[in-house]
């Protein structure tokens, strides 16, 4: 979910991406977000992973998941405010992420399979919720979303800001052609409004905000499984592989000179079984490599794995 070599922000390396592209040749493998590429639909091209960004991880602040100071958080904002925000007659208001082909036209013309994606006045309330967990005002973006409505009240799905096309009909901080009313941004604004009156997030899940926020229990374990197969982990951590039968792992952190073993234990109540590696002595830029033998079939897997080793703020 995080590069560390993000290239829109000078300064910013380290940021939120929007999506972490699969692997198209393993089914379950998940990319590199910071060698990955990935092709967004809407005709809006090929991009490295790492360069395309939305404020989506603001969700993890409202749910009580990040702190809204956390300092990757905070260099996100940064980098969605340069990249996505526009500033409206009526206020602030971001686009879903940058090269979304799903919107009108430069020209005015209608979306038809291409086109450019333009603000949307529901992103103006996810950031007023972001605002509020961050201990200031939410009270401009509930403000803003009044005055984007039209004048029966009604949100629209996307608002225009680009210069005005009269021939058109497209007014700078107006409505696109795009669906008015949206429910969804009609259902944001009114949970906002409920969110500012009560002082704090009305969807936060308080257990994490608790777990995560007020007092966070650092993480010891990266968790691998084959749905999550990461290809890198934070220097100081123990490598947990959750797998779905009883195997023996062997694994090795100098290229297979020596090897190690360990055992699945099973968890009865997941029906899973898992393994930890004790890799939190591993060198940074190392790499732990292993396979399974699975003692049901008494088969070995077929091919090896492998997770690098890094300290985050190396800039790798």
């Amino acid at each position: 979910m995080v590069t560390n070599r993000g290239e829109l922000v000078k300064g910013k390396p380290r940021h939120y991406v929007r999506i972490t592209s699969a692997i198209p040749e393993q089914a379950d493998g998940t990319a590199d977000p910071n060698t990955a590429v990935i092709q967004i639909a809407n005709g809006g091209g090929e991009h490295p992973a790492r360069n395309i960004v939305g404020g989506d991880f603001l969700q993890l602040v409202r749910l009580g998941v990040r702190a809204a100071n956390d300092p990757l958080i905070v260099d996100s904002v940064a980098v969605i405010d340069q990249v996505l925000k526009h500033e409206l007659p009526h206020g602030p208001c971001w686009r879903r992420y940058n090269h979304d082909g799903y919107g009108q036209k430069a020209d005015g013309s209608a979306y038809d399979g291409t086109g450019i994606g333009r603000s949307w006045p529901i992103l103006t309330g996810e950031r007023g919720h972001y605002e509020l967990a961050a201990g200031r005002d939410p009270i401009p973006f509930i403000a803003a979303m009044e005055k984007f409505a039209n004048a029966g009240g009604m949100l629209p799905e996307q608002l225009w800001d680009a210069d005005d096309l009269p021939k058109r009909h497209m007014k700078f901080g107006g409505p696109t052609g795009s669906a008015m009313p949206l429910c969804w941004a009609h259902a944001e604004y009114i949970s906002l409004v409920r969110s500012a009156n009560d002082g704090v997030c009305f969807d936060r899940i308080e257990p994490a905000f608790q777990r995560y926020v007020v007092k966070p229990v650092k993480n010891l374990h990266e968790m691998w499984s084959a749905r999550h197969s990461i290809p890198r982990m934070s220097h100081g951590k123990i490598l947990r592989l959750i797998i779905a039968a009883d195997a023996n792992i062997v694994w090795s952190i100098n290229g297979w000179a020596s090897t190690n073993k360990a055992d699945a234990t099973h968890i009865s109540a997941l029906n899973l079984w898992f393994a930890d590696l004790p890799t939190e002595k591993c060198p940074d830029g190392s790499v732990i490599e292993f396979t399974f033998f699975w003692k049901k079939d008494q088969r070995w897997e077929g091919k090896n794995y492998s997770v690098v080793v890094y300290k985050p703020n190396n800039g790798k």
